[in-house]
Parts: C-alpha cells; sequence; structure tokens
C-alpha cells in the first residue's frame, strides 16, 4: 500500500514540475539572454577601461622594450664582427710570421727592391714572400713605395697619378710625390731614404728640370714647397716646424720663403751664400683638432725623386711638422721654394760637388725673411759627389 501511494506522490510531483516548467521556461530564457547581454556589454566597457589604463604605460614602457630589443640585434652583430675581426687578427699574425725576413731586411734600411731581390737570390724565404709583400699588398707610402699619395692617404691616389701621368711616359718612374690641399697634416716625416742618381738605375725625371715657380733650373732631386698656379691663384706650403738634418745634396737652395726663427748650424758646405734678410713673420703652428689628418711616415725607400707641392689654386698646404732626415742625394738640386714656415731648422748636413768655393752649392736667397736668425758653426770645406754608387737591385 505504501509503495503505491509513494508512487503516486511522485508522478503528481514529476505532472506538477513538468508544468512549472513549461510555464516558467520563456521567463528563465529571457533572463538567461539579459545575464548574457549584461556580462558582454560589462566585459566590452572593462576591455575599453583597461586598454585607456594601460595606454600611458604601453607608452612609456615602448622606447625601453625598442631599445632591448635593438641590443639584442647589436649584440649578434658585435659578435659576428669580434668574430671576424678575431679570424682576421689570426690571418695577419700568420702572414707576419710568413714574410718577417723581408721585414726585418726592411727594418735594416734595404729599399724594397733589393730586399725582395736578397730573399730571391740568397732562396732564404722562397717566393711566398715577395708575392705577399709585392703582389698582394698594396703600394703605401709607410712602406716605402713610390707613387703620387694625396695627403693624407696612406695608398697613392689612383686619380692624380692618372691625371699626372704617373708611370705612363716612363714605366720606370720612381718618384715620391705628395700633394697637399684642404686637409692639414700632423706630420710628415722621411728618413734613411736614397734619392736621385745615389743608387744603379736612379734618375731624375724629365718634369724635374724646373723649379717651384717654373722657371729653368738644375735638375731637382728634391722639391718642397708651394706652386706657382697659371692662371689661378699661387700657393704657399705653411709649416709650422721643419728640420732639415744629416742629409746628403749636391746642391741646396731655399728661395722665396718667410720664416719665424731660422736655425742654420754646423753644415759643411763646398761654397755657401746665406743671406740674413730681417723679416716681420709671425709664429706658427698649424692646429686642426680632430679635423686633422694623422702622420705620414716612411724610412728606408729608394726614390727618382721626392716632390711635396700644395698645386691647387688658392689652397695652401698645411703640416704640422716636417721631419727631412738622413737624405742621400745626386744628380739634383734639393729646392725649398715659396713656403711660410714657423721654425726652420737646417742642421748638420754636407752639400758639394767639389767643383771650388767660388760656387755656391748652399745658398739661402735674399727673398728668404726671418724675423730671428740664428746663424753659427757652418763651415766651407771641400765636398764631393758620393764616392760610391749604391745599388737598388
Amino acid at each position: 500500500m505504501r509503495h503505491r501511494l509513494k508512487a503516486t506522490w511522485g508522478f503528481i510531483w514529476f505532472i506538477l514540475a513538468t508544468a512549472l516548467y513549461g510555464l516558467f521556461y520563456p521567463v528563465r530564457m529571457t533572463y538567461k539572454g539579459i545575464c548574457f547581454v549584461g556580462r558582454t556589454i560589462w566585459r566590452c566597457v572593462m576591455a575599453v577601461y583597461r586598454t585607456i589604463i594601460a595606454t600611458p604605460g604601453a607608452i612609456w614602457r615602448t622606447p625601453m622594450r625598442m631599445y632591448r630589443r635593438a641590443v639584442v640585434w647589436r649584440n649578434w652583430l658585435l659578435a659576428k664582427v669580434t668574430y671576424l675581426q678575431e679570424e682576421s687578427a689570426k690571418w695577419k699574425t700568420v702572414f707576419q710570421i710568413a714574410k718577417s725576413p723581408y721585414s726585418l731586411l726592411r727594418a735594416c734600411g734595404l729599399n724594397p727592391q733589393a730586399a725582395a731581390a736578397l730573399l730571391v737570390a740568397g732562396s732564404t724565404a722562397g717566393t711566398g714572400v715577395i708575392v705577399n709583400e709585392t703582389v698582394l699588398q698594396d703600394r703605401s707610402f709607410r712602406n716605402g713605395d713610390a707613387g703620387v699619395y694625396a695627403a693624407p692617404m696612406d695608398t697613392p691616389s689612383a686619380a692624380l697619378e692618372e691625371m699626372l701621368a704617373f708611370r705612363k711616359t716612363n714605366k720606370s718612374d720612381n718618384t715620391l710625390r705628395i700633394v697637399l690641399g684642404v686637409v692639414p697634416v700632423r706630420e710628415i716625416k722621411i728618413e734613411n731614404v736614397s734619392v736621385g742618381t745615389v743608387y744603379t738605375g736612379g734618375s731624375i725625371p724629365s718634369s724635374a728640370h724646373t723649379s717651384a715657380n717654373g722657371t729653368a733650373a738644375t735638375s731637382t732631386a728634391i722639391l718642397i714647397g708651394g706652386t706657382v698656379v697659371s692662371g689661378g691663384t699661387s700657393t704657399y706650403l705653411e709649416v709650422g716646424e721643419m728640420l732639415l738634418e744629416k742629409s746628403r745634396c749636391s746642391y741646396l737652395y731655399f728661395d722665396n720663403t718667410t720664416v719665424h726663427t731660422i736655425n742654420v748650424i754646423g753644415n759643411a758646405s763646398d761654397g755657401q751664400s746665406i743671406n740674413q734678410t730681417p723679416g716681420t713673420s709671425r709664429m706658427r703652428a698649424i692646429g686642426g683638432g680632430h679635423h686633422q689628418a694623422d702622420a705620414m711616415v716612411t724610412s728606408g725607400g729608394s726614390y727618382d725623386r721626392i716632390h711635396i707641392d700644395a698645386p691647387t689654386t688658392a689652397i695652401n698646404g698645411k703640416i704640422g711638422k716636417l721631419t727631412l732626415s738622413n737624405l742621400y742625394t745626386e744628380g739634383g738640386a734639393c729646392v725649398f721654394d715659396r713656403m711660410k714656415i714657423g721654425t726652420l731648422t737646417i742642421e748638420l748636413n754636407e752639400i758639394g760637388v767639389a767643383d771650388g768655393f767660388s760656387t755656391k752649392e748652399f745658398k739661402i736667397h735674399q727673398s728668404v725673411t726671418a724675423a730671428n736668425w740664428n746663424v753659427s758653426d757652418n763651415v766651407e770645406v771641400s765636398i764631393g759627389v758620393p764616392s760610391e754608387t749604391l745599388t737598388n737591385e
């Protein structure tokens, strides 16, 4: 009986629940729809709100994020560059070890041609060193190679050599020429070199048979100074400090030069004429800061001629310090023309061709003026041409 009663009440409850569910179903679905739309609207509003709140922070952090990404790329690039530099240094060391016999001979004063010939003849290092030094390596001022150099570049200027027809008319042209322009050079130093006919095979080029101002003159083994520009404004070579020492010249001439202080000390010549003309030239130094070029230094080369000039109209060449030491020349004069110098020192040089004291091989002309002259211990003695001819083979 109890089981029948429980089943009856269960059936009644099922019918009642079904009726209530059917009665309130539309209301419940409407409520759920309203809740869904409300939540969606709320989420959109909160998303906009979070975006608005986060925007200033994102703008503030963007530079740092960009910087960190740039740092990552920078470190990657520097790692590759460092690797390449390390590899390059290793290969450079290998070649330096391979060429050490040649470099040792150059350090002992031999010119590139003589050092190369000695290595080949003696079979000390084989032809590999010669290839490395003379074929694979470009010409450079520091290595003592002839050419036309646009100061302060260490390699010859192809454009200038083309313009000046360098080695076109004479394939054996072995001139060292430095062309100065608007960039000041801190220092030019040329030492321990042979110039002209002092070595076998050396010759003065045909272009060297005129002086700096274009008039006929004795051949010039060394010509340094400004230029008389045809149809333009002539130039001077401005030098803060110049030193000419321990050199051998057949003739030594200074002309058209203004100096603040001249020191002419301890020179021996086969006849000399030193005109101490007073002047009012100012003290001079060549600056330029980081706009000033670095030094050009060479030692131990052999050349047919050395020529330093400023050929561009209205542009004076400028050198902070010019040092010419232990130059051994023959076959032409050492001429310095059209210069403006702060301090000029000419000391312990030998000049002459053994033709008697009546001919003045050492001349400082009246066109050279200075505010201060210091002339002492210069003597006239018989000095001839070099008694022994050097070889460049």
